[in-house]
């Protein structure tokens, strides 16, 4: 039911690989020119030098206003550089019509709750996904490429643990905005909202499209890892999307996932509750077998509920 209508010759399905290519080009570009632009800024906005902030990218996390700088750019580079490179190819390449208005019609806040029930309970399966995931072993051939792997999910870690040991409210509300707001809103408009239809039209498949666009979505975040219980989340945005017809769910989902995230950690480095970001040792069970009857019955009923009136503008590309 994803709504991406063009005429252009290279949204065509013919057209897939000179397509993708391009959504490479324009991507990188955007967000190499978004991060540029941030990176000028940071020493006015937050008295870092240059020379700091790249030992913050290489380690040295021991910079004053260093953490408000990482999400700055962060924000810009990555969360609005994913939202500006949708907008550019829909706009300018593929000149794209999302429909946004029957888009908003096919929104309503019950199923916006329902939606937000089913990801909840995605979360707690997910917790089990992490944990099998992260017992990922390789075999002896491949123990040097098993090696960089950890090292680079511990130096991910690292990264993660720094920008979200939040030591104020404004640091903590910088981060819901940054790694909730901007990074659900600008990821889910660049893969469900262009990569999703595409996908779904060059497979001639909505199930293909939606679990290719998941695996690639977990694949740009590079952590190893955490690649499966990534891919499940892509899928699950995805799904809303789909049955909805409405990217209004996946944005309000994503962010809802994220900014939930954020605020249990920083809750847990305030030790009201007990969370551990670097354990992958236990795992609850019942938690996420309790998880996943919510998805399932959500999901159905998420599926029944939603049935877009106006199908004839659900054409793909």
């Amino acid at each position: 039911m994803e709504i991406y209508e063009t005429q252009t010759e290279i949204g065509k399905r013919q057209s897939w690989l000179l397509s993708l290519i391009v959504i490479v080009l324009v991507t990188i570009g955007v967000l190499i020119l978004l991060q540029g632009f941030a990176l000028v800024l940071v020493p006015t906005l937050y008295n870092i030098t240059m020379e700091d902030f790249l030992g913050l990218m290489t380690g040295d996390y021991d910079v004053p206003n260093g953490r408000m700088a990482m999400l700055f750019v962060q924000g810009i580079g990555s969360g609005i550089g994913f939202w500006v490179a949708a907008w550019v190819i829909s706009r300018f390449i593929d000149k794209a019509e999302l429909h946004w208005d029957i888009q908003r019609e096919r929104f309503n806040v019950k199923n916006l709750l329902l939606a937000l029930v089913i990801t909840l309970g995605a979360m707690f399966v997910n917790g089990l996904l992490v944990y099998w995931n992260a017992q990922l072993d390789l075999p002896e051939s491949m123990a040097g490429l098993e090696s960089w792997m950890k090292e680079m999910e511990t130096q991910l870690m690292e990264l993660t643990m720094f920008l979200t040991d939040f030591q104020s409210i404004p640091e903590l509300l910088t981060g819901i905005l940054v790694i909730g707001v901007f990074a659900g809103i600008g990821e889910e408009m660049f893969f469900r909202g262009i990569i999703q239809p595409k996908m779904k039209l060059y497979t001639n498949s909505a199930h293909s499209g939606i679990w290719l666009t998941a695996i690639i979505f977990s694949a740009i975040h590079v952590q190893f890892y955490g690649f499966v219980p990534r891919v499940f989340l892509g899928a699950l945005f995805g799904y809303l999307y789909h049955y909805s017809g409405s990217l209004l769910y996946p944005i309000l989902a994503h962010v809802f996932n994220n900014s939930l995230t954020v605020l249990v950690i920083y809750l847990s480095n305030q030790g009201i509750v007990d969370f551990d970001l670097e354990s992958t040792d236990t795992v609850s069970y019942p938690a996420a077998l309790t998880g996943l009857l919510v998805l399932m019955i959500g999901f159905f009923y998420f599926k029944k509920i939603n049935q877009p009136k106006d199908a004839e503008l659900d054409q793909g590309i």
